[in-house]
């Protein structure tokens, strides 16, 4: 399986980081977040990774290109922000017609990735999204979920006062290829998959909750709490060797 990683983003609510860092490559205990993320979607069973660059693109093209995985990365440009969905249908082909994940790599996780890919392959007929959840300390800040017993989506409840418990939306996804379909169906460059797409499959999406670590660290407080609280773990790397 391919995965899509979202690196695009400006993360203007960490500057002044960010003015000279791109988020992707902000630091979490000594490492820049991109690297955990390299680690754990190849660790997991990932064969190939896109990513997508705009904000500060040279420093994170230099930084993968120095990578022990960097013969498994592709990195394409935005000169213009795409949205999820429109970077989704623009490198259309990348995806070869197969199942993919999709993340956001602006979130520090240890998440079971080859878990999630398992649980994809087994999903309930008719469904078409696989999508990551986590328990939050902070509900209303988060897009909580509502399912039913077999643990699909039925309703969204986006950064709302009193959501109905504190299980969210992880920003990991797998998608099957007719995902894509839907996106080029709406005959836009820029497209949003959390509000444009993947609210039209409700009752088609499995949810899988992580018992790991989830943390969105787009703010200070959030950078400083996953600075403190996370613990790291070893991963080896294509060569074998401890990193």
């Amino acid at each position: 399986m391919r995965a899509l990683l979202l690196a695009a983003g400006i993360g203007s609510r960490l500057r002044p980081i960010t003015d000279t860092v791109p988020k992707c490559l902000v630091q979490i205990q000594g490492r820049p977040l991109l690297d955990y993320w390299l680690d754990l979607v190849f660790q997991g069973g990932i064969e190939r990774v896109l990513l997508n660059t705009h904000w500060l693109a040279p420093q994170v093209q230099a930084h993968v290109m120095a990578s022990p995985w960097a013969n498994r990365i592709d990195q394409v440009y935005e000169a213009t922000l795409l949205g999820t969905g429109g970077t989704v249908l623009a490198n259309r082909d990348w995806f070869q017609n197969q199942s993919f994940l999709l993340a956001h790599a602006d979130n520090l996780t240890d998440f079971d990735v080859a878990g999630l890919i398992a649980a994809h392959e087994g999903k309930p007929a008719g469904h078409a999204i696989t999508m990551l959840g986590f328990r939050t300390d902070d509900p209303s800040s988060c897009g909580i979920l509502e399912l039913d017993r077999q643990n699909t989506v039925l309703a969204f409840h986006e950064k709302v006062a009193n959501p109905p418990g504190n299980l969210a939306n992880g920003a990991v996804y797998i998608f099957e290829p007719e995902v894509i379909d839907a996106i080029a169906a709406l005959e836009r460059p820029v497209v949003d998959l959390s509000t444009e797409i993947i609210p039209n499959y409700l009752g088609r999406i499995l949810c899988v909750e992580t018992d790991g670590y989830h943390r969105d660290i787009g703010n200070p407080e959030s950078l400083r709490r996953a600075n403190s609280e996370f613990k790291q773990k070893p991963f080896k790397g294509p060569a074998g060797a401890l990193r």
